[in-house]
Parts: C-alpha cells; structure tokens; sequence
C-alpha cells in the first residue's frame, strides 16, 4: 500500500512562558510527529509530539531557542551507507515560536 499525501498537515504553536500548546494536525499523515528545538540555530534536541499537545524543553542555558511541529514524509527506503532516508525526511508543519533565557 502506497502512502497517499492528498492534504498538507498542518499545526499552529502557542508559547506561554517556555511551555509551547500545539493544536491537532490537520491534514494529518498519521506518521511520527516530533517537535524540534534549536538553540542559537543549532538543533539540540527532539521530542516526541504525538501524544502530547505540550512541551517545555528542560534545558535552561542561556540562548535564543525556537521550536517547530515536523512530521516525517515516507518516500520510500532508499538509504545511504550510513542507514540515513535519501528521500524520506522530516518536514515543518507549523509556525515556528522562539523564546530567550
């Protein structure tokens, strides 16, 4: 069964403090959803977001921090030498929102 990609999903963030509320997904593909969180524009960490409708990322370091919904688009299994998706890969479905500690 191939997977069919007939809508775009799509999710709007929220940020209350450092706590970030995402609304359901609309157009959902039913794959992983994860959140994503960049410090200083470096990735540091992923979470996953299918479960819960909020996060607070644990880490206190000083920096600008900004987090996106992303949900994983399947191609096919394609990988490299590496065992990485040559073209299955996350996407953002959402606004991005940032906070400063």
């Amino acid at each position: 069964m191939e997977q069919k990609f007939d809508a775009t999903p799509k999710a709007e963030l929220r940020l209350k403090g450092r706590q970030v509320t995402r609304t359901d997904v609309t157009g959902d593909w039913g794959l992983q959803l994860r959140w994503v969180v960049k410090r200083d524009g470096k990735e540091v960490a992923t979470a996953p977001a299918r479960a819960e409708h909020t996060y607070v990322h644990p880490d206190t370091t000083p920096g600008t921090y900004e987090i996106v919904l992303e949900q994983f688009k399947y191609m096919n299994y394609a990988k490299n030498p590496q065992g990485e998706y040559t073209q299955s890969k996350f996407v953002a479905i959402s606004n991005a929102v940032t906070y400063t500690i």
